[in-house]
């Protein structure tokens, strides 16, 4: 039976880089989406990915999450070669030390907000009444213990957010990702949501990979890495 984890207390991290991108290539047919993109993610730290429309800056993040295999180039997650990885290798590394957030939360509509956030620790073999348990504990930490019991299309679009960060980190993941998570957010929302993620992941540990093209998003960030034409420009302090 395996144990569900606590939504309190930080994880113990490596002291260099925990995730490192080193010459990534990309190509969808005839349009270069990453030319030669190298990066490097700490442990705890959270790096927000800039850069217009179409730069690369998703491309790099779904390389970086094994979601994407590069064309060349390599991806090393605490020292394992993702990139080498089989299809199915990098599917067990997502569901045990990856969590992602969604713009759009992509929460499953039959299932309550409890139920949503559970999810990941039921398909690791957490008892049901385990990880409900510990899915009210996260609900309550981004402050919305009311919609436990309510499905994504009851709640408003903040607070389904809050449960998709909620979702991302019940399983104590070591890095999550984020693509645009305020996106369909208004302002006042956008800047919660953003408070109380940031918070949670700092205080398990986790690192945070964000892609955002909102300076207010970046300004969460310990560093901002600009991604243009394919490359990685420029990376500065936030």
């Amino acid at each position: 039976m395996t144990t569900a984890p606590t939504a309190t207390g930080p994880l113990l991290q490596p002291s260099g880089p925990l995730l490192v991108a080193r010459d990534l290539h990309v190509a969808f047919g005839p349009t270069t989406a990453l030319a030669s993109a190298s990066l490097e993610v700490h442990g705890g730290e959270v790096l927000a990915l800039m850069g217009p429309s179409g730069s690369g800056k998703s491309t790099l993040l779904h390389c970086l999450a094994g979601i994407l295999r590069p064309d060349s180039g390599t991806v090393t997650f605490d020292g394992r070669d993702v990139t080498a990885m089989s299809d199915a290798e990098r599917s067990a590394l997502r569901r045990s030390e990856f969590g992602f957030v969604f713009q759009f939360g992509q929460l499953v509509p039959e299932l309550t907000c409890a139920e949503n956030v559970a999810l990941p620790l039921r398909l690791a073999g957490v008892t049901r009444r385990d990880a409900h348990r510990t899915a009210r504990e996260w609900l309550d930490r981004l402050e919305v213990p009311d919609i436990a019991d309510k499905r994504p299309g009851q709640v408003s679009g903040g607070q389904g957010q809050r449960a998709a960060v909620a979702r991302a980190l019940i399983t104590r993941p070591r890095v999550v990702f984020a693509d645009e998570p305020t996106g369909a957010l208004d302002s006042l929302n956008g800047e919660r949501v953003m408070q109380l993620f940031v918070a949670a992941a700092k205080d398990t540990g986790a690192a945070v990979v964000l892609v955002t093209h909102e300076a207010r998003v970046a300004a969460y960030s310990d560093r901002e890495a600009v991604v243009r034409d394919g490359l990685v420009r420029e990376q500065v302090p936030a």
